[in-house]
């Protein structure tokens, strides 16, 4: 544990205060960029995209099971993998148990990916979770929205110096640096309206921290998020940490 301020309970009650205001603000600006957000325009989805579900061939019209909403998040497991990314399972973590709540608001949420699905399916099994998951495979759904990348793209990537967490999560993969880096992670949300499907927002990198429920808790720690000058991530599968 590292050196820090001792104060008063009195000291800690007066800085704690100051600090409320700062996060209040904070909550208010968030509320309002929630608003920005849906008020973006909404853009009609004419790519007729189809996916491998459990239960046959599907459209992205059929993906929102009877409902007027659709949140996708778009996980990283290309076809050479043999396992799904560690980083994406620990945000599958948090979408899982939220699916019921989320279709309480009329909000479908699933997974996409554009490895096969029974090994998809194999793999949601292993991990417990029960949304569902479709398989992109065969279509540019997740190229569309900038989530799958082509060798030429990844080129001056690839020529530079690999950082040694791609190389962690590759491995944890069970492919190379290119079969990794080709996926890319995101979120999409639809909107059904008269029968026809709306794309209305998309967010990658740390737009996704509101999945990664456990970034909120750590920062809210004493020591944080505690990542700077580690060359290894230190997230795992759920059903890994004590193995490694």
């Amino acid at each position: 544990m590292p050196e820090h301020s001792i104060g008063t309970q009195e000291e800690f009650e007066a800085a704690r205060k100051e600090l409320l205001a700062e996060e209040k603000k904070l909550t208010r600006r968030s509320d309002e960029l929630a608003r920005k957000r849906r008020e973006l325009p909404w853009v009609p989805v004419d790519k007729d995209y189809r996916f491998e579900t459990g239960g046959g061939t599907k459209s992205l019209a059929d993906l929102f099971d009877g409902r007027s909403q659709l949140l996708v998040y778009h996980f990283m497991f290309g076809p050479p993998y043999e396992a799904g990314c560690p980083v994406c399972s620990s945000i599958a973590d948090t979408l899982s148990p939220n699916a019921v709540h989320l279709k309480a608001r009329d909000v479908t949420l699933i997974c996409s990916s554009r490895a096969p699905i029974d090994k998809l399916l194999a793999y949601r099994e292993r991990m417990g979770w029960r949304f569902d998951w479709v398989s992109a495979a065969g279509s540019d759904f997740h190229r569309d929205l900038g989530f799958q990348y082509t060798a030429e793209e990844l080129g001056p990537f690839l020529d530079g110096d690999i950082p040694p967490t791609v190389r962690q999560m590759a491995e944890a993969c069970g492919t190379d640096v290119l079969g990794y880096v080709t996926e890319g992670p995101g979120l999409s949300a639809y909107a059904l309206s008269n029968g026809t499907v709306h794309r209305t927002y998309v967010t990658t990198a740390r737009g996704l921290e509101p999945a990664m429920a456990y970034y909120g808790l750590l920062d809210r720690t004493p020591l944080g998020r505690h990542e700077d000058g580690e060359e290894t991530h230190w997230l795992r599968r759920h059903d890994e940490y004590g193995t490694t």
